[in-house]
């Protein structure tokens, strides 16, 4: 079962879903000692359903970009299920789990790495299609030239070399090249944080146009949630490798009931209230060591309303409010009709 509300219409299959999934990473401390057992993912579950974005964010380190590697097929869980198009793509035949590898696309953070400076963008747009498909070399060209009109760009940037474009130029040609095979999932991990903000606008709305119009559904790997608004339609927060909060976008952003949601809401201009507010709501103190979580709630260290409980006993996700929260004390955090809300902590 999926650990938030439903995403899309329940009649239909989800592009991707995931149950459970961990990922445990060795970390060897030296000879004839015992390797250290890092929890990058704890249990993570979710849907996304065609022409629907889920949005993944927290801060570095809480293990976004492994769980976005791990449904793009870079990486295997160590524990859970995940299928994309009803397929397992973790046990499944190796026949249609290669398949699935085309059904899933990338799109990076770092516009100017991701593309090869030797090759033309004709021939960056050509290599999936080579490799995957039967089609002719004339064939190939066509369809590169189209995916350069979709993204909004002219016929002859197909003979140029990356270094000649700007950033936001570079990111419409990695979006490109990941709708070349037709997928029905992309993974985009941080896609415009490397951008200025003016085009970051252009290259979200590029992003929704193309959903629109493909059906495309979105996993949107982002620490800002600025962008988040603007993109997703869910939200899943996530701090040191647990969901702690995962819920419809609107909802979470109305009334957040994670003490950590709020910090990050607080932190952001123009998703918080007055500021004295985000000022109550600044986070003090590191982020814990994965090594070495926190024996309670993951976020019990930093959080300003934790108690006794929180230190020992971690909270599971439940529903409350129209999503899922891992908080003992989430419906102190219910604002009453009359605006009202009363401390976490009595």
């Amino acid at each position: 079962m999926s650990a938030a509300p439903a995403g899309g219409p329940a009649h239909l299959q989800p592009v991707v879903q995931a149950d459970n999934l961990k990922r445990v990473y060795e970390i060897r401390r030296g000879f004839l000692r015992p390797p250290d057992q890092l929890q990058a993912v704890s249990g993570i579950s979710f849907t996304v359903h065609a022409g629907r974005t889920l949005a993944v964010v927290g801060e570095s380190g809480c293990g976004k970009s492994t769980l976005a590697r791990m449904v793009s097929l870079i990486e295997s869980p160590s524990s859970g299920q995940l299928s994309i198009n009803g397929v397992d793509a973790i046990n499944g035949p190796d026949a249609e789990r290669l398949k699935l590898r085309k059904a899933v696309q990338l799109v990076f953070q770092n516009p100017y790495g991701s593309l090869n400076p030797r090759k033309k963008i004709g021939a960056i747009l050509e290599a999936p299609l080579e490799i995957n498909t039967s089609l002719s070399a004339p064939g190939r060209a066509d369809s590169a030239r189209a995916m350069l009109a979709r993204v909004g760009l002219r016929p002859e940037h197909y003979d140029r070399y990356p270094h000649m474009f700007s950033g936001g130029q570079r990111q419409r040609i990695a979006i490109a090249r990941a709708l070349m095979l037709n997928p029905a999932l992309v993974v985009a991990d941080e896609p415009v944080s490397a951008l200025d903000v003016s085009i970051q606008a252009q290259v979200l709305n590029l992003l929704a146009d193309l959903q629109a119009s493909l059906g495309l559904a979105y996993l949107f790997i982002s620490h800002d949630l600025g962008v988040v608004r603007h993109i997703a339609h869910e939200v899943l927060v996530m701090y040191l490798g647990h969901a702690v909060e995962h819920g419809e976008k609107d909802v979470l952003f109305a009334q957040p009931l994670h003490p950590y949601t709020q910090a990050l809401l607080a932190s952001t201009p123009g998703l918080a209230g007055s500021g004295a507010a985000r000022q109550k709501m600044v986070l003090k103190g590191e982020l814990p060591s994965p090594l070495n979580p926190p024996q309670g709630c993951v976020f019990s260290t930093r959080c300003p309303h934790a108690t006794e409980r929180c230190r020992t006993e971690r909270p599971a996700l439940r529903v409350l409010a129209g999503r899922q929260v891992a908080c003992h004390h989430a419906e102190s955090f219910l604002v009453s009709p009359a605006g009202h809300q009363p401390d976490a902590r009595t």
